[in-house]
């Protein structure tokens, strides 16, 4: 692990001005209460692994932030780059700078990958141009005139990261990326994480595996039962065996 690293991002977190912010966000599945009044910021350039059991509201409190149908965010605000996302439906929140790639990735049947990435892609492309993203992503060039849906699964959540890269997006929300990958692949895509944040792109992730996600963060938000029970930097939590045996299991 790179503590390095870990202290100069703590350094630049607390110092640097909130990009993402959540405040007293409520929202529920029907009459269920998911999300029981949490607040965080996302700094600009940082991963913020959004860690939890199961059932702690992780994937809920990501869909709500992207202003999906399901949860229904009944109170609260979101403001991205001064943008009050807490108006807007999902489709304005996406054309904002959100990017929410989900746990099934939503490869779109019967299209290439690269037919894919341009179905996604604003004209003209101001940031990420289909060569910018295949130079990020050698496999899915290779791969560009195959049906997106016969990818290997890395390879779908590759298309998944580039499809949402595509859009030119300022927050990337990524909800369990490493579901069902081997290591190995896991790598990769956080080899890929890394950059696109040294290139300035926020990034919220969730992830079941909590270490890997930690390892990879600069800062970490852990929820039990909808609420925050921990905000602090990744190497707070990971120098702290109760709290992650307590609400991570680790």
């Amino acid at each position: 692990m790179n503590t390095a690293a870990l202290d100069k991002n703590a350094n630049h977190a607390a110092t640097a001005p909130a990009y993402l912010s959540v405040w007293d966000l409520h929202a529920y599945y029907g009459e269920s209460y998911i999300v029981q009044g949490i607040s965080f910021n996302v700094h600009e350039g940082e991963i913020l692994a959004l860690l939890g059991r199961n059932g702690a509201g992780k994937t809920s409190t990501l869909r709500a932030i992207a202003r999906m149908a399901e949860p229904e965010a009944r109170k609260g605000e979101i403001w991205l780059d001064h943008q009050a996302l807490h108006k807007m439906s999902s489709h304005e929140a996406s054309r904002a700078g959100l990017g929410l790639v989900p746990e099934d990735r939503r490869i779109i049947p019967g299209l290439t990958v690269e037919e894919n990435l341009k179905l996604a892609q604003i004209a003209p492309p101001i940031g990420w141009s289909l060569d910018r993203i295949y130079d990020l992503f050698p496999r899915l060039k290779e791969r560009r005139t195959q049906d997106g849906v016969t990818l290997s699964g890395g390879e779908q959540q590759m298309l998944s990261i580039a499809r949402a890269l595509a859009r030119d997006i300022k927050v990337l929300l990524l909800d369990e990326p490493y579901e069902g990958l081997a290591p190995v692949i896991v790598d990769e895509i956080e080899k890929t994480l890394n950059i696109i944040r040294d290139q300035g792109l926020t990034t919220i992730l969730v992830e079941q595996n909590a270490l890997r996600a930690l390892q990879l963060a600069d800062r970490a938000v852990i929820l039990d039962t909808g609420g925050i029970v921990f905000d602090g930097t990744a190497r707070e939590v990971l120098e702290n065996d109760e709290l992650r045996a307590e609400y991570l299991a680790i």
